[in-house]
């Protein structure tokens, strides 16, 4: 597998900004407010334009800058400029997954939201770090025990991912409780991998296990949308997914998907360095299912 469609940095400027907003000062975010509300506009503003729309000073922007890894607004001017200049499907289309508002059709809220899921996974897939995806793979093929933490949203996508591991003998278990978690981390050590699943990466209930799996010597990953998050710090390995969220939807379906995305990209990657008893598994598991299968209705030939 090549490393051509993955990078460390985000693919866009406004993906950037997106997962950057959790962890922005209050007036930082509102700077960030005023570009994602209309990233064609700024690139066409003064930095004192945008400093008042925002309500803010002249410094503030300059720290919202710096906050990017951007040296100065004349940066952040030519980011945007760039990316606005991008044929579409290239990068971040502002149409796709943009706010719903009271009076949007029901055809513009279809089409918003699947825009949305569909460049989820397009911008995940363009920033996965690859070397950090193979990095985690070799780990969870070697592993002696694998913890899965994960609640709520997060929880059935790390339910997933347990029931697929342990479907082609790997040794894993999952954990949605708190103090189960907690528990379990604690007796870890080297030679085991903990991955804890949260799309905010603030969830106490995931984060707090995972430190104490790293604490107890075992390796980490977070599977989350903020690489500055409190999850993707406690983490050795940070699987990072690029969801945006948007009005009714703060870690929704799209940020879902993405972590879907990413497990499946973990069992395919163990299928593969295991292929002969994953086969064998497969095939296993397969055949004491059958049974539970119903039979087709008579006469149909579907």
């Amino acid at each position: 597998m090549s490393n051509q469609i993955g990078n460390t940095e985000p693919a866009s400027i406004i993906l950037a900004i997106r997962r950057l907003l959790p962890e922005l000062a209050p007036a930082e975010r509102r700077v960030a407010d005023q570009v994602l509300l209309d990233p064609t506009r700024a690139p066409l503003s003064t930095s004192e334009e945008l400093a008042g729309r925002a309500g803010v000073s002249l410094a503030t922007v300059t720290r919202f800058c710096r906050s990017l890894g951007l040296s100065s607004y004349q940066q952040l001017r030519y980011a945007l400029a760039g990316e606005a200049a991008q044929p579409p499907g290239s990068g971040w289309a502002p149409a796709q997954g943009s706010d719903i508002g009271p009076s949007d059709a029901l055809s513009d809220v279809v089409t918003g939201l699947l825009g949305a899921e569909i460049q989820a996974l397009q911008n995940t897939a363009a920033t996965l770090d690859l070397t950090v995806l193979e990095q985690t793979l070799d780990l969870l093929v070697a592993a002696r025990r694998i913890d899965i933490y994960g609640v709520s949203g997060s929880g059935s996508v790390a339910q997933d991912l347990g029931r697929r591991l342990h479907h082609i003998r790997r040794p894993a278990q999952v954990w949605t409780d708190s103090h189960d978690a907690l528990a379990s981390a604690a007796l870890l050590g080297d030679g085991d991998v903990a991955v804890g699943l949260s799309h905010s990466g603030h969830t106490r209930d995931v984060v707090e296990p995972l430190t104490k799996a790293r604490q107890s010597g075992a390796a980490t990953v977070a599977i989350t949308n903020f690489p500055r998050s409190p999850l993707a710090a406690a983490a050795d390995h940070a699987l990072i997914t690029a969801a945006s969220d948007t009005t009714f939807r703060a870690g929704g379906l799209s940020g879902r998907q993405a972590q879907l995305f990413v497990v499946d990209l973990l069992y395919v990657g163990v299928a593969q360095r295991t292929f002969e008893p994953t086969v064998a598994a497969i095939a296993a598991t397969s055949a004491a299912v059958e049974p539970r299968r119903m039979p087709r209705l008579s006469g149909r030939k579907d």
